[in-house]
C-alpha cells in the first residue's frame, strides 16, 4: 500500500501533530474512544475529531490501514534506544 500525502518523500504519519499521534497510538493499542478520552483528559467527541483529521491527513479510511502505516513507520525508524535485560548501567563507581 502506498499512501502519498504532503511533500514527496515525507511519510504520512510525519504529517500528524504530537497529539494526533498520541491519540492514534492509543487507538491502535485497542483502546476505545471513551477510554482514550479519559486517559488524555479529552471528550470522546474530540478523540473522534482527531481520528477524522488523522484519516484525512494520511488518506486512509480503515483502522487496519492506519495500523499498517504505523507498523511500516516503526520498521523504517528502526530499533529505539532500549536497554536489554543484560545491560548494566555505568554508575561511575
Amino acid at each position: 500500500m502506498t499512501v502519498t500525502a504532503g511533500r514527496p518523500g515525507r511519510q504520512p504519519l510525519d504529517l500528524l501533530s504530537d497529539r494526533e499521534r498520541e491519540v492514534l497510538d492509543r487507538v491502535l493499542e485497542g483502546h476505545t474512544y471513551p477510554s482514550v478520552a479519559r486517559a488524555l483528559g479529552l471528550s470522546p467527541h474530540t478523540v473522534d475529531t482527531y481520528m477524522r483529521r488523522i484519516r484525512a491527513k494520511t488518506g486512509v479510511t480503515h483502522r487496519l490501514q492506519l495500523l499498517r502505516l504505523a507498523m511500516a513507520d516503526a520498521l523504517e525508524a528502526g530499533p529505539g534506544p532500549t536497554r536489554g535485560a543484560g545491560d548494566v548501567e555505568d554508575t561511575g563507581t
